[in-house]
């Protein structure tokens, strides 16, 4: 009994979740002024976490009676989540000062959303896949609403609250079919009854499609996106940052092992479902990003139209496919790092300013902060030579070799329509009038992030196929 609870394999997650209650009662008695202190604790104890990760074996091995799995997989998006995890919470120190809404309880938050992020990836189970994903979701639901002085605050909370509970009665649902007709919530015992039957039930293609649904709109996939732009503009910039970071890697890792796992017999029930969803995604994100003034507005269509291009890699259907998803989530996870960090700066006399606008000359104001966001928009619209130009290539190559020709046309044209948004911020900051300087000040935490992402963007072009074969040691775990 003891072999199959292997309680060893989950010691990142245990050691994160115990440190945060500890955080919790640490804040209880020391008030708010500890936010700082437990800031940096809680990036202390995730890079921690990390190096249990690293020093754990990488081999398929399960817990709790196969309720988790410890593979290569698992604990590369781990290592991606806790890199985007860190990045946030430095972006967030100063912030939280600035907008008077430094409070203990949004470090240990953090860490909850963190624990329920690593959980999803480890998933076995349909319940233990539900505990983690609830886990998260619940810290998010109330990292949006943290700004309690906020309207905007509030109403983003709750248009993403509601949502995100219709969205776990979706999943909740199409796990109960699921149960239904293979009598276990087990991934290997779906896997092996879906394989060993003729005709698939429809029963159970509807309960893969509510699952699926309720997984699109964990990751902002149109036509489940309607609460994207309303939370991304209404919450806290520096939990807009990590609503834009970290989760959304978790859930389309959390998608991944689903589709290629338990659902892995049924790809052509699951491939028609996701090519609708991409295209969506893909054209949504182009075509109504263009129209909006709000930096981040734009950011959050830019991030329906990013899940596009990620799940073009997941139709693909292949090893290469799968592979070219985490090397582009990695990407997409760094870029935005460093472009919230750079619209984290954008305040005036201490007031946050939003509108694309107010980036009005910015090249002449602060050169350095406009060259950086000039190469994160260049990598972010695709352009060669920059990071963002592989990401894109290496699921486009991964398309093409599938023969889905159509879908790989089709991201190329929704590229080329969303570069010009991208590029229009360059327009703005380089060849504009210049408006009132930004506040000069800027903190050291957001320095590291902005310099750490254009070096990785830059850095990447010398070692693309070491970066490639990291995640394809990963994808090789689920085939």
């Amino acid at each position: 009994m003891m072999e199959t609870l292997n309680i060893i394999l989950l010691m990142p997650e245990i050691f994160i979740a115990v440190m945060a209650m500890v955080f919790l009662i640490f804040g209880v008695f020391q008030g708010n002024r500890s936010t700082d202190a437990l800031c940096r604790a809680a990036v202390f104890s995730f890079v921690i976490a990390a190096y249990i990760i690293l020093q754990t074996n990488w081999d398929t091995q399960f817990a709790l009676n196969n309720m988790l799995v410890v593979d290569s997989f698992s604990s590369i998006i781990k290592l991606i989540i806790i890199i985007g995890v860190i990045a946030s919470l430095g972006l967030s120190v100063k912030y939280l000062h600035q907008e008077r809404i430094s409070r203990f309880e949004y470090p240990v938050l953090i860490m909850f959303a963190g624990v329920g992020m690593m959980l999803m990836v480890s998933a076995n189970n349909m319940l233990a896949l539900y505990m983690g994903l609830e886990l998260q979701s619940l810290s998010l639901y109330v990292l949006a609403a943290f700004n309690r002085n906020s309207l905007k605050s509030g109403e983003a909370a709750a248009k993403y609250f509601i949502l995100g509970a219709l969205s776990s009665g979706m999943l909740l649902f199409g796990m109960s079919l699921i149960y239904g007709f293979v009598g276990s919530l087990d991934f290997m015992t779906i896997q092996n009854t879906l394989s060993s039957l003729e005709a698939i039930p429809p029963g159970l293609t509807v309960g893969m499609v509510f699952i699926l649904a309720a997984l699109v709109f964990k990751i902002s996939a149109a036509p489940f996106h309607m609460w994207t732009p309303d939370v991304y503009q209404g919450a806290p910039t520096g939990i807009t940052a990590f609503f834009a970071i970290a989760p959304k890697v978790a859930a389309l890792a959390l998608i991944i092992r689903l589709l290629y796992v338990p659902f892995v017999s049924i790809a052509d029930q699951w491939m028609q479902v996701l090519y609708f969803v991409s295209i969506m995604s893909l054209l949504f994100g182009a075509f109504v990003g263009i129209a909006q003034s709000n930096i981040k507005r734009l950011f959050a269509y830019s991030s329906i139209g990013n899940m596009g291009y990620a799940l073009i890699g997941l139709i693909a259907g292949t090893e290469a496919g799968v592979s070219s998803v985490i090397v582009f989530m990695l990407i997409y996870m760094i870029m935005t790092a460093g472009s919230f960090a750079v619209i984290l700066c954008m305040r005036r006399d201490g007031i946050a300013v939003e509108n694309i606008s107010d980036l009005s000359g910015l090249s002449k104001n602060q050169p350095i902060l406009a060259y950086i966001m000039a190469a994160l928009m260049f990598s972010m619209s695709g352009i060669p030579p920059f990071a963002g130009f592989f990401g894109k290539l290496f699921v486009f190559n991964a398309a093409v070799d599938s023969g889905h020709y159509l879908l790989a046309i089709i991201g190329v044209l929704a590229s080329v329509v969303a570069a010009f948004y991208y590029l229009r911020i360059i327009k703005i900051m380089f060849f504009d009038k210049p408006a009132d300087l930004f506040d000069k000040e800027i903190d050291v935490e957001k320095r590291i992030v902005l310099f750490l992402s254009l070096f990785f963007i830059i850095g990447f072009i010398f070692r693309p196929l070491f970066v490639l074969s990291i995640a394809q040691n990963a994808a090789s775990s689920l085939f």
